[in-house]
């Protein structure tokens, strides 16, 4: 039977750094163009974050967001996704207030404290264009990406209660879904809920096909029928587990934020490449691609006339 499987693009993250590829939207217009024409090539739910224009920095601004942002709505179709991930260098309060102003339809949601080590990517040698990038990505040897039961329950509260946005449930480990199921015990989570299973990360689940079978088979077990997952695989491992999502029933998550290359040695010039691409494989699946209202219904989102951007 045909199915339809919802495909989201992350669009520039603050993973990488201007100086990985000249094609890694960086200003607000760069990033709105890359997102409506990943939303065009057949995206549901664009997933976001922001940077400085000047430098390419990772921002948390609502100022900067509120500079793309609007032209995106009114372009396309798609579900916004703002992350509340950000960056290393923000707290918490930081990365949670573009989200916040915008009242989103969806947000991501971080479901546990790990070590994120970008680290091997500052040993590689490059032309850095930017003074802070190879600090900022060595820095990350010391590093914990913080996201505390209390962290987790502010954001449950304070964006999803007061303003209606639905979360993206990103899940670096298996840990982070007994996370997550602690507070849909509690109430703070009803479904149907929407994981995000990240394999790949230095300090997180490794990019093995045995370990999405774990995620999985330990997601079946807490949550039933009461959820959608997604895979997000980094690096080379993009495409390949995105095709294992999509045979285990799942939907997909590709763009720049994740992984830079259309295949080795061949940086993806655009994030409605990789969208195209992944389009071909779920197509030659026999399956078909959610249209972001079909996204909606099966998200239980709230609708984009609900948002205050």
């Amino acid at each position: 039977m045909s199915r339809k499987v919802v495909i989201t693009c992350a669009i520039t993250g603050s993973i990488h750094t201007p100086s990985m590829s000249p094609y890694l939207p960086v200003t607000p217009d760069e990033i709105a163009e890359h997102a409506i024409e990943a939303a065009e090539a057949g995206a549901a739910i664009l997933h976001l974050h922001a940077r400085d224009p000047e430098t390419g920095f990772p921002s948390p601004s609502p100022d900067v967001f509120g500079q793309f942002l609007p032209r995106i709505k009114q372009s396309t179709d798609a579900v916004v996704n703002i992350s509340t991930g950000g960056g290393m260098s923000m707290t918490v309060n930081d990365r949670m207030q573009a989200a916040l102003t915008a009242a989103p339809e969806m947000a991501s949601l971080n479901m546990g404290s790990m070590n994120f080590g970008l680290f091997p990517a500052a040993e590689r040698p490059r032309d850095w264009k930017y003074d802070w990038e190879k600090d900022f990505l060595e820095s990350s040897k010391d590093f914990v990406f913080k996201n505390t039961f209390a962290d987790i329950e502010t954001l449950l509260t304070e964006l999803g209660e007061k303003n209606g946005t639905r979360f993206e449930f990103e899940c670096y480990d298996v840990g982070h879904l007994y996370n997550l199921a602690h507070f849909r015990d509690r109430g703070l989570v009803k479904g149907p809920i929407f994981l995000q299973f990240v394999l790949g990360v230095l300090g997180g689940i490794g990019a093995d096909p045995e370990n999405l079978m774990h995620l999985k088979s330990t997601a079946d077990r807490l949550f039933g029928e009461d959820y959608q997952f997604s895979v997000l695989g980094a690096g080379r491992h993009q495409m390949p587990l995105a095709a294992m999502s999509a045979s285990l029933g799942g939907n997909v998550r590709v763009g720049l934020e994740d992984n830079l290359y259309m295949r080795k040695g061949e940086l993806a010039k655009t994030n409605a490449e990789q969208v195209r691409k992944v389009r071909e494989i779920l197509e030659g699946l026999s399956l078909e691609i959610a249209t972001p209202d079909e996204a909606r219904s099966l998200l239980n989102l709230k609708g984009g006339d609900q948002v205050a951007f």
